[in-house]
């Protein structure tokens, strides 16, 4: 009956979602920027200038414009593609998809040459300087991406979530965008990091439309794909080379809360709250968590939580060491800002090589966990108990 109701399922999700497929957002990729052969590729210097430019753009490029500086920024920062290609009905990160991969095994050298060339030609079509580059005006925020807010400013780089009106649900765009983020932190001249949501909430999680979206490959391929993508998540925590910190401003549900071990500091506001119902979605734990929190808590308190779905308050997440520290919701950003702007100030090259120190100890122990989490989940995902659990959550929600 499952494997019916699934059948039926996915048919009237196909059914329903190419009402609404609009070939516009694939555009035909015209747009060429070759860097002279004479040249050398542009040194990482300029990389970060040419970042910083972006964000003075007046004017929105245009999707052709917009899909080669996210290849080309792949390309420079992480090298050729080398992931699976989203599904079709995936239309966006497969526009984004295929930018990336038409640039093909040029060097990161080169594609950091293009980017430059391209970023200088958009502003000097606004009447800038093609050649003449700032350093990045406090508090600017990248353009580049569509589900965060980044900025610089203070020797801070802030990842903020920007989905209020849906509680900051993770979706698959924002898993890819959270993870370039992060590795946009890592190499720019800032001293840390911080991940916040906007809006009344940190995050609740997995968006369940996730599990919604099934490609061409069926099931078998969704739960690759969405297995991959989390295996890089967590990894990219897990080797975040500078001190990370969570500013925790509301409720956080799920991977959002699992992932707060990998992170240096976590402050949350007295109002925060931390769920992990994975079992009650037919699901396992994730984000290291199977080994961080009973290292951490306890293994009866981290059963509570990863088994039994309990939900802790913030006092009570800080007494078991999730949280550091609790902080009034009135006086939440105040007290936590003129903190962090005093982290700021400490010598970067002392705290990013002591952070490294210290999860050098535990490295390879935590991809090994994130990889033995993520083979479960995929099994997890294709069972009929998973699909069941998610479906009541829907016609729960839909009852409401």
């Amino acid at each position: 009956m499952a494997g019916v109701a699934l059948k039926t399922f996915a048919a009237r999700r196909l059914v329903h979602l190419s009402r609404f497929a609009r070939p516009s957002l694939v555009p035909c990729l015209k747009l060429h920027t070759s860097a002279s052969p004479l040249r050398m590729g542009a040194s990482v210097e300029q990389f970060e200038e040419a970042k910083s430019k972006l964000s003075t753009l007046k004017n929105d490029p245009g999707n052709e414009a917009k899909l080669k500086i996210y290849a080309l920024f792949k390309q420079s920062t992480v090298g050729c593609c080398s992931t699976a290609r989203p599904g079709m009905l995936d239309f966006i990160n497969r526009a984004k998809w295929d930018a990336w991969n038409a640039l093909g095994d040029i060097s990161q050298e080169d594609a950091r040459q293009q980017y430059c060339d391209l970023i200088g030609s958009l502003v000097a079509a606004e009447g800038g300087s093609a050649t003449s580059v700032g350093a990045q005006p406090a508090g600017s925020s990248s353009s580049q991406y569509e589900t965060l807010l980044v900025t610089t400013e203070n020797n801070i780089t802030t990842i903020k979530l920007n989905r209020p009106t849906k509680k900051n649900a993770i979706t698959t765009e924002m898993y890819n965008e959270i993870i370039a983020a992060l590795e946009q932190a890592s190499s720019d001249s800032s001293v840390i990091t911080v991940i916040t949501g906007a809006g009344d909430f940190y995050c609740s999680g997995n968006d369940l439309t996730n599990f919604t979206k099934i490609p061409e490959g069926g099931l078998e391929q969704m739960a690759k794909q969405g297995g991959e993508l989390l295996r890089q998540y967590i990894k990219t925590y897990i080797d975040f080379p500078k001190p990370l910190v969570a500013v925790v401003n509301g409720p956080a549900v799920g991977v959002s809360v699992t992932v707060l071990a990998l992170f240096d500091l976590v402050y949350a506001t007295e109002r925060a709250t931390f769920h992990t119902p994975f079992s009650q979605l037919g699901q396992s734990a994730e984000g290291c968590s199977s080994y961080t929190f009973p290292k951490m808590m306890g293994h009866a308190k981290a059963c509570e939580m990863l088994l039994f779905n309990k939900k802790l308050t913030a006092v009570q997440a800080c007494d078991l060491g999730l949280v550091t520290e609790v902080f009034p919701d009135s006086s939440f950003q105040k007290e936590v800002w003129t903190r962090l702007k005093a982290y700021a100030q400490l010598p970067p090259n002392s705290l990013s090589l002591s952070k490294q120190l210290i999860r050098s100890t535990e490295r390879e122990l935590l991809h090994r966990v994130n990889d033995a989490e993520v083979e479960r989940l995929t099994e997890r995902w294709l069972s009929d108990e998973c699909f069941n659990a998610v479906m009541n959550f829907f016609q729960g929600r839909a009852k409401l």
